[in-house]
């Protein structure tokens, strides 16, 4: 077993901030990340609501430079995938795919994984056409006529990515008006190929063997009709990503971690931070605020442990 003072869960702007935070104190502070540095944040084109970036960087860029700053503070980065986490007293043991490690206190910033539909044809068509990475697939549906599923900010920032090579981006969202801000907003409409239908829910996405469209039904009229699409991309929410936790730590309905406000779980010695958190408000600057604040508290809870 591999021994740590701190072992971070994620690399994305929380896990990152929280490793710097840490290894500042002087702790030996291990990164758990499975997908590499920035964890979901390299599939964004442009990254613009972080404090101190007046010219948008893309998440490609954002990345590295999260895991340089840790990695130059003392974290240390594997690339691994946790499967569980036990508590022996004021031990901390994690089970992951490739290794275990020891932890005296574990800060668990493991994002979340987006949400899929549900809906016939969904995972039949995934890679065909069923998308969730407009700047990944975008691309090969160059010239033609595409849609987004969803409302939020993630919806707006992929149509307006998929608006530079598609002739028309049809965005299909459940309310009257969509719950993105209010900038993204004005950009999409301010698009001539981006058009925004509310009220309106996709029931069903067609095609064998390819997306050759969606059935979708108007929640104010109740009709239902057929749109010819080329691709269909998904960004209706989040899951977190807490199942390996196995009821360890008190979570929400929606499997949301339950926090203090220090970041401290139900757990003792073990924090949440990012959007893995209850009530987190999902920006990146507030996922790094918590990322801080945790990192912080574990500095407290093991200087409180050794006295």
């Amino acid at each position: 077993m591999r021994e740590f003072d701190v072992v971070v869960i994620g690399a994305g702007i929380a896990g990152t901030t929280a490793a710097m935070t840490a290894a500042r104190f002087g702790y030996r502070v291990g990164v758990v990340e499975r997908m590499g540095p920035g964890g979901q944040i390299i599939n964004a084109t442009h990254v613009e609501n972080v404090p101190g970036l007046p010219q948008a960087l893309s998440g490609i860029e954002l990345g590295p430079l999260l895991h340089e700053q840790a990695e130059s503070a003392g974290a240390e980065f594997i690339l691994d995938t946790v499967e569980s986490l036990a508590v022996d007293g004021a031990e901390r043991s994690l089970t992951c795919a490739g290794d275990t490690l020891g932890a005296r206190a574990v800060i668990v910033a493991a994002g979340s994984s987006l949400r899929d539909l549900g809906i016939p044809g969904e995972t039949a068509l995934a890679g065909r056409g069923v998308s969730h990475c407009a700047s990944c697939d975008g691309p090969f549906f160059r010239g033609r006529r595409v849609c987004v599923i969803g409302g939020g900010d993630a919806a707006f920032d992929e149509a307006l990515v998929l608006a530079e090579v598609a002739t028309e981006v049809v965005v299909f969202h459940r309310a009257a008006r969509p719950s993105a801000q209010r900038i993204l907003v004005e950009r999409a409409e301010q698009l001539a190929n981006v058009g925004l239908v509310g009220n309106t829910v996709v029931e069903e996405i067609l095609g064998d063997g390819a997306v050759a469209g969606v059935r979708v039904r108007d929640l104010t009229s109740g009709t239902v009709r057929e749109e010819t699409l080329a691709a269909a991309f998904v960004f209706v929410g989040l899951e977190p990503n807490s199942r390996f936790l196995a009821d360890r730590v008190r979570c929400d309905a929606a499997g949301h971690i339950e926090t203090d406000i220090l970041m401290q779980t139900s757990l003792a010695g073990v924090f949440a931070a990012g959007d893995i958190r209850s009530k987190s408000v999902r920006l990146l600057a507030a996922c790094a605020g918590d990322g801080a604040t945790a990192a912080v508290s574990a500095h407290r809870y093991l200087q409180g442990a050794a006295s």
